[in-house]
């Protein structure tokens, strides 16, 4: 201790390397496996984008979180590549490359949702297509949603835009796993990387049904036979045991 009363603040980026904090070969290699599984699934677009793992460290209450720095595609990224910042601060652990202005974002959800692990943001090509058609929602058509998401989609307008301002994070976070960003993409929320994937998976899976669905429907004037709202909330309050059955729920 110094003797000040007032806690140290850090700046993002600030390089302040800790000897505790070293990369686990297999988070890294995690990180790049699923990384790569988005883009070889067409997601990624450019640089843009990214993907955080937390883990937990004595040091560190909310744990550290390994990211990959800006100007690096997932598509591209490897194990070498990677850095280690803290949570509250966003200041790089281990590694020496700054992070993307995203990695706020990600950081917050992971503060204020200590049971979220890993959290991927996407600039999905037919996500911002259907919105910006004029379609206020992304329904649900499949069995699987339901189960897999278990909170349903929060929206953000244009206007709004949380990797800058992350203030309104707190207002909703506890009450979605997935983020509708318009005009921007989405940021999607898992207990662990695998699960955030198959979130995201599920996700766009279900955003090109509602375009086939819908254009199907508009040249044959049929109705859309969308899953209810009780039947999603049915589904998200037995998630867990469809999911991941003869597994203990976890917190």
């Amino acid at each position: 201790m110094d003797g000040s009363s007032t806690p140290r603040t850090y700046q993002v980026n600030e390089l302040t390397p800790e000897p505790s904090v070293v990369f686990d070969p297999k988070v890294t290699k995690s990180y790049v496996t699923y990384a790569h599984r988005l883009a070889a699934r067409g997601l990624v677009n450019s640089s843009v984008g990214g993907m955080v793992i937390r883990v937990p460290h004595p040091d560190h209450e909310h744990g550290v979180c390994y990211a990959k720095p800006q100007g690096i595609s997932l598509e591209e990224v490897e194990e070498e590549d990677l850095v280690i910042t803290d949570i509250p601060f966003g200041r790089i652990l281990r590694g020496e490359r700054a992070t993307t202005v995203g990695h706020q974002m990600n950081r917050e959800i992971l503060r204020l949702r200590p049971d979220v692990n890993a959290v991927i943001h996407l600039h999905h090509d037919e996500t911002i297509a259907f919105l910006a058609a004029g379609f206020q929602e992304i329904r649900s058509f499949s069995l699987t949603y339901g189960y897999l998401m278990q909170k349903p989609a929060h929206y953000l307008p244009a206007s709004v835009n949380v990797e800058e301002d992350v203030a309104p994070i707190k207002t909703f976070i506890q009450d979605t796993n997935c983020i509708i960003m318009r005009r921007h993409g989405f940021t999607v929320l898992g207990r662990s990387v695998s699960e955030a994937y198959h979130r995201t998976c599920v996700l766009v899976s279900e955003v090109k049904r509602n375009i086939i669905v819908e254009t199907l429907c508009a040249g044959t004037g049929r109705t859309p036979e969308y899953i209810t709202e009780e039947e999603l909330a049915y589904m998200a309050s037995h998630g867990d045991a469809v999911m991941y059955p003869g597994l203990v729920r976890r917190s």
